[in-house]
């Protein structure tokens, strides 16, 4: 016959809640020194302090794997070199107060044509090559079955200003170096629209609000609406046509700033 059980007395729930952290602590412990003796192995997938897979699907690690690659000059380098994007490195360079880039590279080509090789920060690079392949392809491969061939910019790096529609011409001597744009330290880039490979163009000037004859988005609109939201993933800072009038025309990838989605 079972012996009946002792209930726990409230002085005794104390003792048990310290004897379960004391457990957990230990398994904890355990676990973080087998991994660092190397008697557990964690597929890189799953351990945040494997190197990033920039051609790996996105999962619930790529935005931290991004970000650490993007701090560390090196680590970015060495994820970007993972990669089929073809770049020159570039040597430092100060070009004036607050303008001027490093650890940067000259893009030739990220998996689309991009006319004239553009100079980008490696952040910049590894992150547009993030985007292009696992976000900008998808979008178009889902509303019109084809890829983009090419991708229309407005320019990358420029020693100026943020432009902030107000009249100011860019890099006068009026404005403080701590009003330069993201684009003159090689860390922003103007997309203004993408050609598929149909021969389509898609243009955010002509097509991010266009509609059909029920008033729905048609598939143009629908895939700059794709692209815009999902360049949030990837970049510090994307700015749209919904943010002000200076962006009507184009969407403004920056990283190494604030973090904003608009």
């Amino acid at each position: 016959m079972p012996l009946p059980s002792v209930p726990s007395t409230p002085a005794d729930r104390p003792l048990k809640r310290h004897w379960l952290s004391l457990l957990l602590w230990s398994l904890v412990a355990a676990g973080a020194y087998g991994l660092y003796i190397g008697f557990l192995v964690v597929p890189e997938r799953f351990n945040p302090w494997a190197p990033l897979d920039a051609m790996a699907p996105p999962d619930l690690l790529t935005g931290y794997k991004l970000s650490r690659a993007r701090s560390d000059p090196a680590r970015c380098l060495d994820a970007l070199a993972q990669t089929p994007v073809q770049y020159d490195p570039l040597p430092d360079r100060v070009t004036g107060p607050g303008c001027g880039f490093e650890n940067a590279v000259r893009l030739r080509a990220a998996g689309v044509r991009l006319g004239a090789p553009l100079p980008l920060s490696c952040p910049m690079a590894l992150s547009f090559f993030m985007w292009e392949q696992h976000a900008l392809q998808p979008a178009a491969q889902r509303h019109f079955g084809q890829r983009v061939a090419s991708v229309e910019h407005l320019g990358s790096y420029a020693c100026r200003n943020i432009n902030r529609g107000e009249g100011t011409a860019a890099g006068t001597a009026a404005s403080s170096a701590g009003s330069r744009s993201r684009h003159a330290t090689a860390n922003a880039l103007d997309i203004a629209g993408f050609t598929l490979q149909g021969g389509k163009r898609i243009s955010v000037l002509k097509d991010w609000h266009h509609a059909d004859a029920a008033g729905q988005p048609d598939k143009e609109a629908q895939m700059l609406a794709d692209a815009h939201a999902s360049a949030c993933r990837f970049f510090n800072g994307v700015l749209g046509p919904g943010y002000n009038a200076v962006h009507r025309d184009h969407f403004h990838l920056e990283t190494g700033g604030y973090s904003m989605c608009r």
